[in-house]
């Protein structure tokens, strides 16, 4: 799983959202059946809905946070924003997906307006049950806090897009 990592770090995720970390159980993430996958272009029109996230190689005693932020707001070249939080769904039981967990924060589909904008999913191992709580604003986030504030721990599954801005004739 430690090959997981290099995208990450090549992508700058390691680093502007996330410690170094050691992937240790496998989430999948996928608009309409379309994967996402490290550093892949998504159109925003595709990811208007939320999406499927699953978490394989753990068990159902164990729950789990999911998070996405983008760190690239308002524009890559002066995120001064950063992060804008996109979703949190908490007390996933290991071996679903998200929709087994509880919506703190709704989703909010991503439209970025400057440059090429990257979106992370992070999973965290929750200690136990209905111990993570939500935070005040989606602006200004950082994943880093969020993460200490709910002693989550380090992540143990990331993976992310990248997505900007459609014209008309890009639509088609």
């Amino acid at each position: 799983m430690a090959r997981m990592l290099e995208p990450l770090v090549v992508g700058g995720v390691i680093g502007d959202v996330l410690e170094s970390f050691t992937p240790s159980i496998k989430m999948s993430a996928s608009y309409n059946k379309k994967q996402v996958c490290n550093g892949h272009e998504l159109f925003p029109s595709v990811v208007i809905s939320k999406p499927r996230v699953e978490i394989q190689g753990a068990d159902m005693r164990s729950f789990f946070t999911l998070v996405m932020t983008d760190p690239d707001v308002p524009g890559p070249s002066d995120p001064y924003l950063r992060e804008h939080l996109h979703w949190i769904v908490t007390d996933i039981p290991g071996t679903t997906d998200a929709t087994f967990g509880r919506e703190v924060v709704s989703y909010e589909s991503p439209k970025p307006n400057i440059g090429i904008h990257r979106f992370v999913f992070v999973l965290f191992k929750q200690k136990g049950r209905d111990s993570v709580s939500a935070p005040a604003s989606r602006d200004h986030f950082n994943t880093k806090s969020f993460a200490a504030q709910n002693d989550l721990g380090l992540p143990v599954a990331a993976v992310y897009f990248n997505a900007q801005r459609e014209t008309a004739a890009r639509r088609r």
